[in-house]
């Protein structure tokens, strides 16, 4: 008898969620039996949830906001990303029902950058927009990449200087700063522009970008625009990339390549990820 695969995705709130597209895809495109739900779990409802998931067979399952970091307290064992910033996004639950935690956001963030941007931000420099919980994975990413300064911009530098510390202390090697958006009127000089921040997503500021159009045109020729904002796929910030003849990813990506190694931490499968970025933009049309 074939294994039919019981996968979820927990978090709060949850309703515009695409991983249960994302990843039924995956499994049609390996011929695997299986489902994905969409499991809203409230902050004082993670340990029922987590013994449910436990008791009800499932295989796996994806952690999001807000509970990346608290799902730290109750894995058996951590992959070096993981370990590394402190972040899971990825769970497997092993026949004796451990738990094994991932972080995929710093694969599915490098993945989709094109090799010779790769190298051209080797040693230079990068601007994050924001500092919440997606930071640690884009700076993990950055540093990996091999940018040697990272400045941070934050709309409230007092609350956000507790982030950037940890951030310096995994990563002591690459300058790393932390500026206010009052000061954000010039990018010359920076090689990648990342916006970890939800402004322009849909419903929160849907239409807006956290950059002004006069600060993307002072970026060099030669940079890089990355949104990980997914909805809408062309976001206010892309189309001033686009104006500006800047070459860019959207969040769209990011989110199917995690999607993907998550899959084969799952299944040890590696899954068609234009079937699943198909799927995604089928949904979000």
């Amino acid at each position: 008898m074939s294994q039919v695969y019981k996968f979820a995705v927990i978090g709060y709130p949850l309703s515009h969620s695409l991983s249960k597209v994302i990843h039924e895809a995956a499994l049609k495109s390996c011929n695997l039996e299986g489902s994905y739900d969409i499991l809203p779990t409230e902050p004082e409802n993670l340990v029922h949830r987590i013994k449910r998931l436990k008791v009800e067979g499932y295989n796996g399952f994806n952690v999001t906001i807000p509970h990346k970091v608290p799902i730290t307290l109750f894995l058996s064992k951590f992959d070096t990303n993981a370990d590394l910033i402190g972040s899971v996004n990825t769970v497997k639950i092993t026949e004796d029902k451990n738990l094994e935690g991932s972080n995929t956001d710093i694969y599915g963030f490098v993945k989709p950058i094109p090799d010779d941007v790769k190298e051209n931000i080797r040693d230079r420099n990068a601007v994050v927009l924001g500092t919440g919980g997606a930071a640690r994975a884009i700076c993990a990413g950055l540093v990996s990449l091999g940018v040697s300064t990272i400045t941070f911009y934050s709309r409230n530098v007092i609350d956000s200087h507790a982030h950037v510390e940890i951030l310096r202390q995994k990563f002591p090697k690459v300058k790393i700063e932390l500026k206010p958006y009052t000061l954000l009127d010039t990018l010359k000089g920076q090689k990648i522009l990342v916006n970890t921040t939800p402004v322009g997503m849909k419903n929160f500021l849907e239409g807006v970008s956290p950059v002004d159009f006069e600060a993307i045109k002072t970026l060099d020729d030669d940079a890089f625009v990355y949104d990980i904002v997914y909805n809408p796929v062309k976001t206010r910030l892309i189309k001033y990339a686009q104006d500006c003849n800047k070459r860019y990813v959207g969040g769209l990506d990011m989110l199917v390549y995690q999607a993907q190694k998550a899959f084969e931490i799952w299944t040890g499968q590696v899954p068609d990820v234009a079937a699943m970025k198909i799927a995604a933009l089928e949904s979000l049309a």
